[in-house]
């Protein structure tokens, strides 16, 4: 069983953590206890603390009592708990608590209850499961806990995150190529290509506009040819239509992965001619476990089935 305490820390500093904390503790009780009562400040008759603006005497009444058991109750639970639970240093307490211990009871417990489950979807394909709305429902709380936060909650994606709802895919959106990239994670890579000048970057720029349909300089187009066809086509093929084993994108359907609503298709292209890119999908199965991903891959693969049933 893994534990925090297989890496406990330094005999110095975990004396040190002991020392300061202990330390802490006795200053805040000095501090409370030294103004528990008046006259603290000011060794006069009077009940005021010495000080005097504008006429303004500032009293030195003591804490009310209840605040001043308040305090105290506080540092008992602090030592209590520092007596029962880790927090000081290589120090577990004396319950020998830890939350890496509890949290694999947790999940132990949650696999226990819910692998039968998962188990079950585990064993049916998944265009059939794609359509099943109750794995859909746990699919889609899966998705909304693992992959909304760069996918957006209706999974149309975003500047550099892959919309999953249509039918454009970088590395093949059938069931198998999901679970190969759920299970494996992506990492796709455009070279930059600012050491061939601007004009050159430009010329590329028209023609890949010209292979998406959208406007662009004819002229400019035709000479942007030329370096598609020495630079880009090993990856994006000779028609531009991409190559899912590469993760190239095709750049004919006029779908683009970045420019987003504060930039346009045009400077987006610009900027990925010259900076180049960097994609990093991350391998979910060591979080999420070969059936997990298996229903996560079914509900991806519903969002693209017009008649599919799913959150």
């Amino acid at each position: 069983m893994s534990d925090l305490w297989d890496n406990a820390l330094p005999p110095f500093w975990s004396a040190w953590i002991i020392v300061l904390t202990l330390t802490t503790l006795t200053l805040v009780v000095w501090v409370v206890v030294a103004n528990a009562g008046g006259d603290t400040f000011n060794d006069a008759d009077d009940d005021t603390t010495g000080h005097e603006i504008d006429g303004i005497e500032e009293f030195d009444n003591p804490m009310p009592r209840w605040w001043f058991y308040l305090f105290v109750a506080t540092v008992v639970f602090a030592l209590a708990y520092l007596a029962l639970y880790p927090g000081l240093g290589n120090f577990r307490g004396l319950l020998g608590w830890s939350q890496h211990e509890q949290w694999e009871e947790e999940m132990a417990a949650a696999e226990a209850r819910f692998g039968p489950i998962f188990e079950r979807y585990h064993a049916v394909p998944i265009p059939q499961l794609a359509r099943d709305e109750e794995a859909m429902q746990i699919g889609g709380r899966l998705y909304a806990n693992n992959c909304a936060m760069c996918h957006g909650v209706t999974a149309q994606g975003g500047d550099g995150f892959p919309d999953l709802t249509d039918d454009d895919w970088l590395y093949g959106g059938e069931p198998e190529a999901l679970v190969t990239t759920l299970t494996q994670g992506r990492r796709g890579i455009m070279p930059a290509w600012a050491q061939l000048g601007d004009d050159t970057l430009e010329d590329l720029t028209q023609y890949v506009l010209a292979l998406a349909g959208r406007e662009h300089d004819p002229i400019r187009a035709q000479s942007g040819e030329q370096s598609y066809g020495r630079f880009c086509v090993a990856c994006h093929g000779v028609e531009g239509t991409g190559n899912q084993a590469l993760g190239a994108p095709n750049l004919t359907n006029d779908i683009w992965l970045y420019g987003g609503p504060n930039q346009s298709v045009t400077d987006a292209i610009r900027q990925t001619l010259h900076e180049g890119r960097t994609g990093v999908m991350p391998a979910q199965a060591p979080l999420l476990g070969e059936q997990r991903v298996h229903l996560l891959a079914a509900y991806v693969y519903s969002l693209r089935l017009s008649d599919a049933i799913h959150d």
